[in-house]
């Protein structure tokens, strides 16, 4: 089975705690993803794991067009996320289930262009199955959001990465936020770190932070601000971006890409759940944003 992205990850039930309301959404990183690459015509697949409860999320991306290969297990990953606070950035995450490791079988039938591995915890997605996808001889995304947070007591918490160095090394396009970022360089200022990071090998380092992406690609840096009206879908900001940026990719060079994402990711956030907004929308902000530029 060929196709242009695939994304790897589990299924997640987030239950969203705010100072307004508490409610249960559909999660995980391929979802957000595979909607974004779905939106803009790409040819997508998913390998993921959740149990039979949860596969309305299936049925759901199979009426995108995305082909979805999943692995039914006993229970789904089930996070619960806790924002304190109006500010976005700030927020705690506990785990209160877990549907197991990805297989190197489960990842063997698909072939993409690209694969982004989109873990929500260490222990997930293995080193044998990275290293399983890296002998497809085809380009490996990898957000270390999912190798850096551990499960410690039933919350998630921040470590640093033992198998960082044997893993990067099989890595094309490394996506991390400003504070995981910093867990693994030691780094506070996001250039400096992910300068350090591409030394470890991959080609390019994409972060992401409040108020946009930084990208560095072929020894430059690039930078677009996200531009939400209002923020209304903190959760997925990250996938949503990544998920932007590596389809992009695939036709336009990183200056151009990492606009794209930015502005995408940026209307996304102006509602909750995945992007579903029309890709003519993507373009029609970015118009404007030049001719902003130019005036």
């Amino acid at each position: 089975m060929n196709f242009d992205i695939a994304f790897v990850g589990h299924y997640t039930k987030d239950t969203i705690v705010t100072p307004q309301e508490t409610r249960t959404v559909h999660g995980g990183a391929f979802r957000y993803g595979a909607y974004v690459a779905a939106k803009m015509g790409l040819k997508v697949a998913v390998v993921t794991r959740l149990a039979r409860e949860d596969f309305e999320v299936v049925e759901d991306l199979a009426r995108l067009g995305v082909k979805v290969l999943a692995t039914p297990t006993a229970q789904s990953t089930c996070l619960r996320l806790v924002y304190p606070t109006v500010d976005p950035d700030q927020r705690t995450i506990s785990v209160e289930g877990d549907a197991g490791a990805f297989t190197v079988a489960e990842v063997a039938p698909v072939q993409a262009r690209v694969f982004h591995i989109g873990a929500s915890v260490r222990g997930e997605v293995p080193l044998k199955v990275i290293e399983a996808l890296a002998q497809k001889r085809v380009g490996i995304s990898l957000d270390v959001q999912g190798f850096v947070r551990i499960n410690q007591d039933g919350e998630l918490v921040y470590a640093d990465w033992p198998e960082k160095a044997q893993v990067l090394k099989l890595v094309n396009v490394l996506k991390a936020d400003g504070v995981e970022a910093e867990i693994l360089t030691g780094c506070k200022d996001i250039k400096e770190a992910a300068t350090i990071l591409a030394e470890f090998g991959p080609q390019e380092i994409v972060v992401t932070h409040r108020d946009g992406v930084l990208v560095y690609a072929g020894g430059h840096f690039y930078e677009a601000p996200f531009l939400p009206k209002e923020v209304r879908g903190r959760t997925g900001r990250g996938d949503t971006c990544i998920a932007a940026y590596l389809g992009k990719r695939l036709t336009a060079p990183p200056d151009e890409a990492t606009l794209w994402a930015a502005a995408l990711t940026g209307l996304k956030m102006e509602q909750e759940g995945p992007f579903r907004r029309e890709i003519n929308e993507v373009d029609a902000l970015i118009e404007g944003i030049d001719k902003l530029a130019r005036e």
